[in-house]
């Protein structure tokens, strides 16, 4: 590095070129081989001082000077790099004692795929980041692009804050505080292989084409166990066409079709021969498969291809299972019987029974059961252990479990859907599979959920959600909601399984169902597209999930707050730990017992019950007429609201909303002191219904004789302030 005549800075730093520019404090750093360009101003602020930030003042050869305003040089930002990692230490000149605060402000560019994320943990953090539509939050620290698992890790000192403005650029701002005695830093990384190095050695990004959001479906098994026929399934289906088809049910799935498949357990059924249950499903199940597309419906279908309970097939096959030292065979979770996976006819035959389920079946998603699990029940653990290797055909084989999982991709096809379970984010269901079972089974066979199948079924999400809809679709199991649990728990598992955006499957007997229980069915399809902006692993039961809503129209917030307590308790959070403006107002409505919470500043809390949820909506509160809430959907207009826009000329609200036919939508919203509502319509053919609502809410109810995206307009007149309004306070 050196001084040039026009206090130009620029070396090289492993990947880095950095480049600083004394006219105008400007710095750039590219890395050359990682896609990634920061620009931005250098300042730095001691007391109510602008201290500049110049070339040095001396023959070092890696560092910058801070300024003072008499012209001393009181300390010094110094480059430190190697390869693709970047950092920036600020430090006192010697004896020299002052507090100041580094800030670098501008734009960065990164790849056009890339997000804005958070890659280290805050400690303490009782807040669960998720998003949809890329949003903002001051909680962020990096970037990252999943289609090239690549991050840009941008860290310093207190504050870190990135505003995504599209094509893969930001806006951004880096603080680094000093103090006396001690250090500040701001390090900027590409890291590659973010999530094949840490977390997913298989990784591979979801495939869109083929599964371009989180499946939704029904199935038999957690109400029908081993029971289930063809018209079980049927009849259920055709309930499910009226109620659930309509809100994006797409899925309807088959458990436990096989020969045998009516008495548990499940390693007594004939998993590899594709004979069906004749009793069960007499006409077959290709006819059962299109009976279900039939219905509107796309077919699934379980297996569980491990292993066999038949002695026949065993017999006729013999050198294709795994036996002990004394020839005994081994046997596992999936069957009586275990596959021998190194031998060339089982991997085989493992791919012709899937292709004849998909192609001449007509099957076009397969939950493929038994493979990693937690224990060596499950074929991906018992395939590691020596004992067990000693056994193969081929000992030496270095990727048993793989080879099996590529046979079950190559046999459904690349256009099918291909669910592994349960599935880990660190085998290779990574690379071959569109969504994983990532929890434990919701209820035990024969028995209805209870509270710890729901607990359990949080903690798995907490734990796994940072590869959902990133690296594939997570599964928790079903979501049930039947009388067998109170309506809080299963607002709480509702709120669970479909707020994340993870896969949503009915799980209930439909018929069953009372018309607030299939609501909250309703009210969590279709599932929104949700990434994680905590990208790392979860262990603690946070009491906060944040869903950060970003739409070209509004931004907005979906918060829950849980209670895994059994008695009630006062929950709440600080609009900081959210990643909001803690300084500003925000007004709050609560979801699942529609009651407005007014506008707060700086901290909400509200008593949850034992055992229950609560979803608020948490908008910035604006000083005219705004949206607040809807009750189509758990996002609370993250689904259904497709526009919105103030006229400030004409005092009109306008938007459009996805409604479901016969299904009135209500849209609610904030009336501040000086306003009231003076007409409201709706598109051609649609109901349109007013309602004032306690705290200075209109509530909005809608209702289409088809299922459309209807227009509507909201006329306000203004009222003096001093005439005693009923809304908020003016802002």
């Amino acid at each position: 590095m050196g001084v040039l005549a026009a206090a130009l800075v620029s070396l090289t730093l492993g990947n880095w070129q950095v480049t600083f520019q004394e006219a105008d404090a400007r710095l750039d750093l590219v890395n050359v081989s990682g896609e990634a360009h920061v620009s931005g101003t250098l300042a730095f602020i001691s007391g109510d001082q602008a201290w500049r930030v110049v070339a040095p003042r001396d023959a070092v050869t890696n560092r910058l000077a801070l300024l003072d305003p008499r012209g001393n040089v009181q300390g010094y930002l110094a480059f430190r790099g190697g390869e693709d990692r970047l950092t920036l230490l600020v430090y006192h000149r010697t004896a020299q004692n002052f507090v100041g605060r580094l800030r670098l402000t501008g734009s960065v560019v990164f790849t056009p795929d890339s997000f804005a994320c958070r890659t280290q943990p805050l400690k303490g953090s009782r807040v669960l980041q998720l998003g949809t539509g890329r949003p903002d939050t001051d909680l962020n620290d990096s970037l990252f692009d999943p289609e090239r698992d690549r991050a840009l890790l941008m860290r310093g000192g207190s504050m870190c804050r990135l505003a995504t403005q599209g094509g893969g650029r930001y806006g951004f701002t880096l603080d680094a505080a000093i103090h006396e005695a001690s250090e500040a830093t701001v390090n900027v990384t590409v890291e590659r292989d973010y999530y094949r190095n840490r977390y997913v050695p298989y990784y591979k990004p979801i495939n869109r084409k083929r599964c371009p959001s989180p499946p939704t479906g029904w199935m038999s098994w957690n109400i029908y166990f081993d029971k289930a026929t063809a018209e079980d399934n049927l009849a259920e289906a055709r309930i499910g066409q009226k109620y659930l088809q309509p809100f994006g049910m797409e899925f309807w799935h088959i458990e436990s079709w096989q020969d045998n498949s009516d008495s548990l357990p499940v390693s007594n059924f004939d998993n590899l021969s594709l004979k069906p249950n004749q009793h069960q499903f007499p006409l077959g199940m290709k006819r059962l498969a299109d009976d279900i597309r039939a219905l509107g419906f796309r077919p699934g279908l379980w297996t569980a291809p491990f292993g066999t309970g038949s002695t026949n097939f065993y017999l006729a096959h013999k050198d294709w299972f795994l036996h002990d030292q004394d020839g005994k065979p081994l046997s596992t979770w999936n069957g009586k019987f275990t596959i021998d996976p190194t031998h060339p006819e089982v991997i085989n035959h493992l791919r012709e029974i899937h292709r004849i389920a998909s192609r001449e079946w007509g099957y076009e998603y397969f939950k493929i059961d038994g493979m990693s699990g937690r224990n060596h029940g499950y074929c991906a653990h018992f395939f590691e252990r020596p004992e067990v290797r000693a056994r193969f055909k081929d000992p030496t084989c270095p990727d048993p479990f793989e080879r099996c999982v590529r046979a079950f991709r190559e046999g459904i096809g690349e256009d099918r859907v291909f669910l592994a379970c349960q599935g880990h984010f660190t085998g290779p269901e990574a690379a071959y599979a569109d969504a994983a079972r990532t929890g434990a089974d919701i209820v035990h066979p024969n028995q209805p959920p209870k509270w710890a199948n729901l607990l359990n079924q949080a903690r798995c999400t907490l734990n796994q959600i940072f590869v959902n809809n990133i690296v594939f679709f997570a599964d928790p199991d079903t979501l049930m909601v039947g009388d067998d649990l109170g309506i809080e728990q299963a607002r709480l598992a509702t709120t669970v399984v479909a707020l994340p955006g993870q896969m949503m499957f009915s799980g209930d007997k439909l018929a069953e169902l009372k018309p607030e229980r299939m609501r909250l069915l309703q009210q969590a399809l279709p599932v929104c597209d949700v990434r994680p902006l905590d990208i790392f692993p979860v262990f603690d039961m946070l009491p906060v999930w944040a869903l950060h809503v970003r739409r070209p129209f509004a931004e907005w917030q979906v918060v829950a707050l849980f209670n895994w307590d059994e008695k009630e308790q006062a929950i709440g959070f600080a609009f900081d730990e959210l990643g909001l403006d803690g300084t500003a107002d925000y007004a709050v409505y609560e979801f699942w017992t529609s009651a407005y919470q007014g506008v707060r500043k700086a901290r909400f809390e509200m008593p949850v019950p034992g055992h229950g949820v609560r979803l608020l909506a948490v908008h910035r509160a604006q000083a005219v007429p705004h949206f607040l809430s809807s009750d189509r959907h758990i996002t609370q207009g993250g689904v259904e609201l497709t526009s919105l826009a103030w006229d400030r000329a004409r005092n009109v609200l306008s938007g459009t909303v996805k409604v479901v036919k016969d299904y009135p939508v209500t849209l609610r919203f904030r009336v501040p002191q000086g306003f009231a509502l003076a007409a409201a319509q709706a598109g051609d053919g649609i109901t349109c219904q007013t309602a004032a609502e306690a705290g200075g809410v209109v509530a909005v109810k809608l209702l289409s004789a088809a299922s459309q995206e209807v227009p509507f307009t909201l006329s306000w007149k203004r009222e003096s302030t001093t005439s005693g309004g009923t809304g908020d306070a003016p802002l």
